[in-house]
């Protein structure tokens, strides 16, 4: 099993900045991909974005050029950078870990953290 816990979620107005952070622990061995998802009101939960243990990056359109996500190999976090935030990005976000098991993938998630943004 691996936990995700996610922190830094909160209200900003717009045009403001925030950052999430999430650690991963427990059975962290060959998780490749970590990440954030969020999931609006009534919408299904879509990728923001993904980095890899080699640093290979995929953002979702909407927030190119907006969120900086990283990584810390050595200490098993993944942070998102949020910038330039709109109403929007008002979401729970959810940290993600995929791992790799014998002929699939299996995901792994935090429990969420909101993040609203006032117009």
């Amino acid at each position: 099993q691996v936990q995700l816990v996610e922190s830094g979620g909160g209200l900003v107005q717009a045009g403001g900045s925030l950052r999430l952070s999430c650690a991963a622990s427990g059975s962290i061995f060959r998780v490749n991909t970590m990440g954030w998802y969020r999931q609006a009101p009534g919408k299904q939960r879509e990728l923001v974005a993904l980095i890899t243990s080699s640093g290979r990056i995929d953002y979702a359109d909407a927030v190119k050029d907006r969120f900086t996500i990283s990584r810390d190999n050595a200490k098993n976090t993944v942070d998102l950078q949020m910038n330039s935030l709109k109403p929007e990005d008002t979401a729970v976000y959810y940290c993600n870990a995929k791992k790799a098991t014998p002929g699939f993938i299996q995901d792994y998630w935090g429990h969420g953290t909101q993040v609203t943004v006032s117009s």
